[in-house]
């Protein structure tokens, strides 16, 4: 699980707005300067508020996106900087489950239509084989060879989901964006996708980058982590480590928000809560861009980026409390 096959090097990605009359106006820094690593057959998890720019850095991994500057090296290869035409060996390579299941299925087409487009890039597989392919990945996902025929609005969302799954399982990639895969799905149904999930890791070892807001979910499904705020990336480690000792406030608050079953454990628990409202990724602070929300902030905090930096053994954060 130590080697690495995706690493990110000070990514970053922006939009230009328009005005009335089309022209650009402000420019939305929806991810800026994030560096971190994937390593093969490990959950990376991805947690922060809407809008921190979690989706948008998934997508700019795969390529979904186009990169406004910083490197994205898959398996030694920078793809950020290879042009659309030379991206369909890597975009076969990387597939996505979307959050919505109910919208990433093309109504029009039947279970075995949706499984087969992608295989039908492959020109050398005989359509006999891409049905027993078919066939093969419903099983796998717990769904029948029947199913083919069937049209999406006919299943449930879980099953819609596992459908968006073996979709994504059909080109054996090597690497899978999980895009909020749950959020959309009944709370019993959430555990039966991520249970689906890790089965499939533990078969064929496939790497994913989990984005979700179900902090406890990605808790279970990680083996790392990496906070999100403001288009940076706040703390990263290993997921115990980052639970169970987090070192940025802005994480701190975000962990302690985590409902608790327990009603007297519940009422015991101090719960941290972060004053303010998220500023506009058009018009981000400068400094920290968590100082004018942050009980801790300190005149530096307003002037300085901090950078990030190792306070324990795997253990990053980017906060000023740190600074030597």
């Amino acid at each position: 699980m130590n080697e690495t096959l995706i690493e990110v090097k000070n990514l970053k990605k922006y939009f230009a707005t328009k005005n009335f009359f089309g022209g650009n106006k402000h420019v939305v820094k929806a991810v800026d300067d994030v560096s971190f690593t994937i390593r093969k057959g490990e959950t990376f998890g991805l947690v922060g508020e809407s809008g921190c720019g979690k989706s948008t850095l998934g997508r700019t991994i795969i390529r979904m996106y186009d990169v406004t500057d910083g490197d994205i090296l898959f398996d030694g290869t920078n793809i950020a900087r290879l042009e659309k035409k030379q991206l369909g060996v890597y975009h076969r390579k990387m597939q996505i489950i979307f959050q919505d299941p109910y919208s990433a299925l093309n109504p029009s087409m039947n279970v075995g239509e949706i499984i087969n487009e992608p295989l039908l890039l492959d020109k050398e597989m005989s359509s006999k084989d891409r049905e027993n392919k078919i066939v093969s990945l419903l099983e796998k996902v717990g769904m029948k060879k029947d199913d083919m025929e069937r049209f999406p609005y006919e299943f449930s969302g879980g099953q819609r989901q596992r459908i968006g799954i073996a979709r994504a399982l059909s080109t054996n990639p090597e690497f899978i964006l999980c895009d909020e895969p749950i959020s959309a799905l009944d709370v019993s149904i959430q555990a039966q996708v991520v249970n689906l999930l890790e089965d499939f890791q533990q078969e064929i070892g496939v790497p994913y980058l989990f984005v979700a807001h179900d902090l406890s979910m990605v808790r279970h499904i990680s083996h790392r982590i990496g906070v999100m705020y403001l288009g940076n990336l706040v703390e990263m480690g290993d997921c115990d480590d980052v639970y169970d000792h987090p070192l940025h406030p802005y994480t701190q608050a975000l962990l302690s928000a985590i409902p608790i079953a327990d009603p007297q454990k519940a009422r015991s628990s101090t719960r941290q809560i972060i004053g303010g409202n998220i500023p506009s990724p058009m018009d981000v602070p400068s400094g920290c861009r968590f100082h004018t929300r942050c009980p801790y902030a300190k005149p530096i905090c307003s002037e300085v980026a901090p950078e990030s930096k190792e306070c324990e053994k795997g253990h990053f954060t980017s906060c000023h409390l740190y600074d030597e």
